[in-house]
């Protein structure tokens, strides 16, 4: 029972759709036919207990269920090699991705997103920040620098990013496959993953570092990124990264490429 889906049938669908009512989500006929009704009851759920709500019964919704031992997603890492990659960053270096692709791959199956979608996500944001594909400081621009100023003057006492003064701005400007900035960010991050970035920002350029980084920024916003790609909304979808839409016309095309050469009728 590791996803069902409207057209299955079964008794697995009939232990969903007896869960479902017992949840107070009304599947309507409990036939073991997972049909429109189903599926709505499957969506109402998820929304009722935050998941992605897309009306399939995958591991994460069949365990809030009480269907299924373990909420792991399926794992597509395999899927993602290194002629695959390559072709979502056809201006990278080869020796880039392989020696940046394994620690990315394996931070995003320990923060738990090895699915299909997010590991399309990750990559397609790695492209968006930096399509060399190499964890890389924020250069100097007239939106964090002023005109006479010192580097990154404009950031030193932003304080939606927890900067108090000079050198902040500097010393916390961007870094790394998803450019974490801010003293805010490093602070949060460094906690979560047991990291000395506040004392040594500049390891957050360290490969594996960076990794465990673009993956927990991520999970922070998986459902956000998820609801917007199954809508089809690119545009969301960075913007729920970035903020913004910078570097969105890399992300679409880096997303697209990947989409359709991991896809499983492709397969």
């Amino acid at each position: 029972m590791a996803m069902l889906e409207i057209g299955d049938s079964g008794p697995a669908v009939r232990k969903l759709q007896q869960a479902l009512l017992t949840a107070g989500f009304n599947p309507g006929k409990i036939d073991g036919e997972f049909g429109a009704g189903t599926e709505a009851a499957v969506m109402a759920f998820q929304h009722s207990a935050g998941l992605l709500h897309d009306g399939v019964a995958g591991p994460r919704t069949l365990r809030a269920l009480g269907l299924a031992r373990s909420d792991k997603l399926p794992d597509a890492t395999d899927r993602f090699t290194l002629q695959v990659v390559a072709q979502m960053f056809p201006a990278t270096p080869l020796g880039a991705l392989r020696s940046h692709l394994p620690p990315v791959l394996e931070a995003m199956k320990s923060a738990g997103m090895p699915d299909r979608i997010m590991l399309l996500a990750a990559l397609a944001t790695i492209r968006a920040e930096t399509a060399g594909f190499v964890p890389i400081d924020e250069g100097p621009s007239r939106f964090n620098t002023s005109p006479r100023g010192h580097p990154f003057d404009l950031y030193d006492r932003r304080a939606d990013l927890g900067n108090h003064d000079a050198p902040d701005g500097a010393a916390f400007k961007g870094r790394g496959f998803v450019q974490l900035t801010g003293r805010h960010n490093y602070t949060v991050y460094a906690e979560r993953l047991g990291a000395s970035l506040i004392d040594h920002p500049h390891e957050a350029n360290d490969p594996a570092v960076a990794a465990a980084v673009l993956a927990a920024f991520l999970k922070d916003r998986e459902l956000r990124i998820k609801s917007a790609l199954l809508e089809g909304d690119l545009r969301s979808a960075r913007r729920a990264v970035n903020g913004g839409s910078h570097g969105l016309e890399a992300f679409t095309e880096a997303y697209r490429i990947g989409d359709m050469l991991t896809d499983d009728e492709d397969l």
